[in-house]
């Protein structure tokens, strides 16, 4: 150090210099939503809420207008007065990435739910996703073993296809959805509960997803009462672990139930924000970040680096043409609907053959898989179209060689699309049970566009 009396002061002074803090105040609360004046914060930085000398709670920007800038928390915000103050961190939040997520239940700030103590084995990073360009992703080529007959036979996925599961309220979707994590031939397995009732995700954890599956799997939940901001986060956090994983050339399923929860809860930040309402209430920057959410799934440079993504779309009230329905039909690769006229008939999975689709079946399945397909899914089709016409007594045996047939495989073709969710079906022998239905290539059956 030097000698120079001035100089020694000039050191004192910088050691004990303390950065420039920006704060401001309290101005008005509504619901989850913090107004606040004073700050220069950016947007998606964290500011404290000072509720008391001894609670404090963490608040992230998602917006302002002129000098008045608009937070939410996803704690309690119990305490907090006209006038509190509210500090500016400049801080983004960050998610735990690693390993030591496999097996691990978390919630939308990567804070563990589980009683298994600390994460360990994780490093924390910026929630940021990166711009992909589309010519770097591999094509979807290869199909991905799920478990599930009727799935990999007649609905195949590829690897790095991004499905909906279309339904709606008690027709088997999470026994469903348990399935194929059980199931699943993937290294690793993210699952993103938004928006279900509390008492659900234990059972879904427990009951659905079992202790085996859970060793390769991470799940990311915000249950029904948490803010609009977690259930968001939730979706999203869910969605960066995923990528994380598929960098390591890892083959992820990404599992979220559900898209029309996350777009819910969209519409409550942008409503809060003053955005204005469409369709059903929905603002226009709903149907602009669905995409973005959606399209981070699918392959990178390899079939090896992959994310599968299979989204459930709640159908409210059976409304197939909802605006989240409508709008994630179009930017997904297929659409899976399950039926609750089956599931009332105790067909289970309830699937809707008719309203199904994989859009990728046809580039990972060989041409006599294919062609087996077809027959069978025409022949169901033609059955289902028919099925008044035959409980009614109008249809007479001998009238039509192609409907008797079907009649005489109906049983057949319903043990078939029915699996017990405790019995798995691996993609070869799902492929060696549909050659039963070849006879149906000795008639030519005529069944209307399903469109």
């Amino acid at each position: 150090m030097s000698d120079d009396p001035q100089m020694q002061v000039k050191s004192n002074v910088l050691q004990d210099w303390q950065p420039f803090v920006v704060s401001g105040k309290v101005h008005r609360i509504s619901g989850f939503l913090i107004e606040a004046t004073g700050l220069k914060a950016k947007i998606g930085s964290l500011c404290q809420v000072w509720c008391s000398d001894e609670v404090q709670i963490i608040a992230e920007v998602i917006g302002f207008q002129a000098d008045i800038t608009y937070l939410m928390t996803s704690e309690d915000i119990v305490g907090i007065s006209p006038g509190s103050s509210v500090i500016q961190l400049n801080e983004f939040p960050k998610i735990p990435l690693g390993d030591g997520l496999l097996g691990r239940v978390i919630n939308a700030e990567g804070l563990p739910l589980d009683s298994l103590g600390e994460l360990k084995n994780v490093v924390p990073s910026l929630l940021k996703f990166e711009s992909i360009n589309p010519l770097d992703r591999a094509l979807i080529s290869t199909p991905i073993d799920v478990g599930v007959k009727c799935i990999n036979a007649l609905l195949t996925l590829g690897r790095g296809q991004r499905v909906g599961l279309f339904a709606g309220t008690g027709v088997g979707k999470s026994i469903l959805l348990g399935m194929i994590t059980k199931y699943s031939e993937a290294d690793v397995i993210v699952i993103s509960l938004v928006g279900e009732r509390g008492r659900e995700v234990k059972e879904f954890i427990e009951e659905s997803v079992g202790a085996e599956a859970l060793k390769k799997t991470v799940i990311v939940a915000a249950p029904a009462d948490s803010s609009p901001l977690s259930r968001i986060k939730a979706a999203e956090t869910a969605t960066f672990i995923a990528e994380h994983f598929k960098n390591k050339n890892k083959k992820v399923l990404l599992l979220m139930d559900s898209i029309t929860r996350y777009a819910q809860a969209l519409r409550e930040l942008g409503l809060a924000l003053g955005e204005p309402p469409t369709a059903k209430g929905y603002p226009p920057s709903v149907f602009a970040r669905i995409p973005k959410l959606i399209e981070r799934a699918g392959n990178g440079h390899t079939q090896e680096s992959s994310i599968t993504g299979i989204y459930t779309v709640l159908t409210e009230g059976d409304d197939m043409n909802d605006p989240v329905a409508d709008s994630a039909r179009g930017i997904l690769d297929g659409h899976i609907t399950l039926s609750r006229h089956l599931a009332e008939e105790g067909h289970y999975p309830a699937i809707d053959l008719e309203q199904s689709i994989s859009r990728v079946m046809d580039r990972v399945v060989d041409a006599e898989h294919q062609r087996l397909a077809k027959l069978f899914k025409k022949s169901f089709i033609k059955y289902r179209q028919n099925l008044d016409y035959i409980n009614l007594g109008a249809y007479q045996k001998g009238a039509d060689p192609e409907m008797d047939l079907i009649l005489e495989k109906k049983a057949n073709m319903y043990a078939f699309l029915q699996q017990d969710a405790k019995r798995k079906f691996d993609f070869n022998t799902c492929k060696h049970l549909l050659k039963e239905f070849e006879c149906f290539s000795s008639t030519q059956l005529i069944v209307k566009d399903n469109g």
